[in-house]
């Protein structure tokens, strides 16, 4: 957290001492013609912003139309918010930012980059690798704490505590199961009406 909050405040410091260097070092320029410079670059970086957000406004509707999850949109807005503080903070590093966020051309190369490296690492992490696909269909992901949820006995199945249930299989390919206390006689009065509850 320290770092980025160090990354926030570097980046006006850039700012205020590329101003200085700009100023300094090009006559013709001036304080007057660099304040118009500023000016003009977040005007223009937020009709751009504008823009590419109508634009993003309508892919996200089209997705939406065809089913489709419209992920990619979503990022894009997300960045194109971004971009847009960037472009009203004076300067020209935060300029300069915003321009990268904005135009698509470097937009989707960041979107790319964002995906690959902060949201499906968070997203695996707190789904267990549900979120991307990487699920477990045999055993446990954490070893360790199969070891503590659950004991296997000497046949292969496994006492799984409380919550547990059981499956009593005839002869006659019907099963009943045991719920345990959650079932109250109502219930078993409705199985008994139901035909396919057995």
């Amino acid at each position: 957290m320290l770092r980025w909050i160090l990354a926030l405040l570097l980046i006006p410091f850039l700012d205020a001492v590329l101003l200085a260097v700009v100023v300094t070092q090009f006559d013709f320029v001036g304080w007057v013609g660099m304040i118009l410079l500023v000016v003009l670059t977040g005007l223009v970086g937020m009709l751009l912003v504008r823009a590419e957000g109508r634009r993003t406004i309508r892919k996200i509707q089209r997705s939406m139309a065809e089913g489709k999850p419209p992920t990619n949109e979503l990022l894009d807005g997300a960045l194109l918010i971004a971009a847009g503080a960037f472009l009203l903070t004076p300067g020209l590093v935060t300029d300069l930012l915003g321009f990268l966020l904005a135009v698509p051309l470097t937009r989707i190369p960041i979107r790319a980059a964002l995906k690959r490296f902060v949201i499906v690492p968070y997203a695996d992490k707190k789904t267990g690798g549900f979120a991307s696909g990487n699920v477990w269909t045999i055993g446990f992901p954490n070893q360790e704490g199969a070891d503590e949820r659950s004991e296997s006995t000497g046949d292969g199945t496994y006492d799984l505590g409380d919550d547990a249930y059981t499956v009593d299989g005839n002869d006659d390919d019907s099963y009943t199961i045991d719920f345990g206390d959650e079932r109250t006689d109502d219930a078993d009065d409705d199985r008994d009406d139901d035909p396919l509850a057995r």
